[in-house]
């Protein structure tokens, strides 16, 4: 199929009552705040690891609990980017990179006032979980970037290209690459500075990306939840979007 022959979607649908309009709009609100507040969880929690095994399989995953929430923020891009469009969809990753520039900002002014004597946690104790933060906010911003952007683009080729249908082909060969193009950047990055030791790259790399193409492959079926509900509750077509 050449691109003059997919098939056309259909004019954004701008609501034409207030309280339409107000809802979609929280609705937006409400997804860019997930979508910032699991971006900066991953930031703060990156190092600690943990070991999950698979039920039924003789596997066992090792890597950062900074994954738990990272593949949220796929899947609410492409919540997005499937009811608001592209536009929108970036200004959210715009909105997460500014909250982890902040984030870095707050970390390195904590990390440079005194702890009082009395104060729970000391100065080491607080170096010591988050010291480095600067290098993991930093690596992440980098990948992330690339990843996410990347994401919202691929997610629109193929909205285009097959009119709006195929919910799962977008969802799932958006998410999979950009996956994999952000656990080898931040990968790189951390092993680069000497966070994580070369020797540790092949393993996490495939751990890392091995989860996340699992949890890809799981939300899925919350992608389409998600958009059914979003067509009934304002008479979206397929591949229509929602005008803000």
């Amino acid at each position: 199929m050449t691109p003059k022959d997919a098939p056309t979607l259909a004019a954004p649908l701008r609501p034409t009552s207030e309280k339409d309009r107000e809802f979609a709009l929280g609705l937006y609100l409400l997804l860019a705040a997930m979508f910032v507040a699991s971006l900066v969880t991953c930031n703060l929690a990156f190092r600690k690891f943990f070991a999950w095994t698979l039920p039924g399989l003789d596997y066992t995953f090792e890597a950062s609990v900074g994954l738990l929430p990272y593949p949220l923020t796929f899947l609410v891009t492409d919540l997005i980017s499937e009811i608001y469009g592209r536009k929108r969809a970036d200004d959210v990753v715009k909105g997460g990179l500014a909250a982890s520039i902040l984030t870095l900002v707050v970390i390195t002014l904590a990390g440079a006032a005194p702890a009082t004597a009395w104060s729970p946690v000391t100065d080491g104790e607080f170096d010591h979980v988050f010291g480095q933060t600067v290098l993991a906010v930093g690596a992440s911003m980098a990948a992330y970037l690339i990843a996410q952007f990347l994401d919202v683009r691929i997610f629109h080729f193929w909205k285009m290209r097959t009119g709006g249908r195929q919910l799962w082909l977008r969802n799932n060969f958006s998410t999979i690459p950009s996956q994999l193009v952000d656990t080898v950047v931040v990968l790189v990055l951390l092993c680069s500075v000497g966070e994580i030791e070369w020797a540790l790259f092949g393993a996490l790399l495939a751990n890392g990306f091995g989860f996340k193409v699992l949890v890809a492959a799981m939300d899925t079926p919350l992608v389409y939840l998600g958009t059914g509900w979003f067509r009934r509750r304002f008479g979206l077509e397929p591949g229509q979007e929602i005008a803000l």
